[in-house]
């Protein structure tokens, strides 16, 4: 995995650093079984009325099954390919499993192609193998986490994200998740061995609004130079401030807690995140 660079042949080239796709199976298409279309909304509602602002356009995709579950236990697969998702930052693998079934995951990063992976019980915490995280050696890297058992991975799931297994209390182990919090999670759920594939997708840089569009994504118009009506942060002779930070809702912003005191997910956060201040 690596950024490539390009020479400013163009304006949009000049400040362009992308993925070079290097850690991808060449030759390789979308397994037709496991794509589903993808409906796009541009932002509106079954009524048509606008909802979400900023949002329409982009290219046309088809959306992967990926298996969050793996739940097929003590049945070795085989990795047919790394892909590429355009639903996901991370890369994703094809799974053959020994009765012929295909299945794609979230490809665990340094996995490669013809690799066998495992899921189960007793299995090794090796790279790209799920197991309970009551099995899970302290101190390993982790990634898929479920919340709750049987429901499938729902933590740590994008590009380069995994989440550290430090110890273990009871019915309960604790992880530190990259955002710095440490919480509980039942030792009978799941986890996948490993850190997500595609670390430096943080890197990248676009170079052009027009990538941006590509993706769906419109572009956004600043508070501080619409009007009085339409945003909080809106009028004034000139350039104007705009005053104190805050969405359009009149919701402060920029150090503002918004989540709830009586969050039920309180009890099982061991150390909450680190501030950014």
């Amino acid at each position: 995995m690596a950024i490539k660079k390009y020479k400013p042949t163009t304006p949009g080239q000049r400040f362009k650093e992308i993925s070079a796709y290097d850690d991808l199976t060449p030759g390789t298409k979308p397994e037709k079984s496991l794509l589903r279309p993808s409906k796009k909304s541009g932002g509106r509602n079954n009524t048509g009325k606008m909802t979400m602002r900023y949002l329409g356009g982009g290219h046309k995709k088809r959306y992967r099954l990926i298996d969050f579950k793996r739940d097929k236990n003590n049945m070795t697969a085989r990795v047919k390919s790394i892909e590429y998702d355009p639903n996901r930052s991370a890369r994703i693998a094809l799974l053959v499993y020994a009765d012929g079934e295909k299945r794609y995951i979230i490809a665990p990063h340094k996995i490669e192609v013809g690799q066998t992976l495992l899921s189960g019980d007793q299995v090794t915490p090796d790279i790209g193998n799920s197991m309970l995280l009551a099995n899970v050696p302290l101190g390993t890297n982790v990634h898929n986490i479920e919340l709750k058992p049987g429901k499938g991975g729902m933590l740590a799931r994008s590009a380069g994200s995994y989440g550290t297994l430090t110890s273990r209390d009871g019915k309960y182990a604790i992880i530190k998740l990259p955002s710095g919090e440490s919480r509980m999670v039942l030792t009978s759920c799941r986890a996948t061995i490993g850190i997500v594939s595609n670390g430096d997708h943080a890197l990248e840089k676009s170079g052009k609004a027009g990538r941006s569009r590509w993706k769906g994504r419109r572009p956004r118009v600043r508070g501080v130079v619409m009007n009085p009506v339409d945003h909080p942060m809106g009028g004034g002779e000139g350039r104007a401030s705009g005053g104190h930070p805050r969405s359009r809702n009149g919701m402060p912003a920029k150090g503002f807690k918004t989540r709830s005191k009586k969050k039920y997910s309180d009890r099982y956060i061991v150390e909450k995140r680190k501030s950014k201040k």
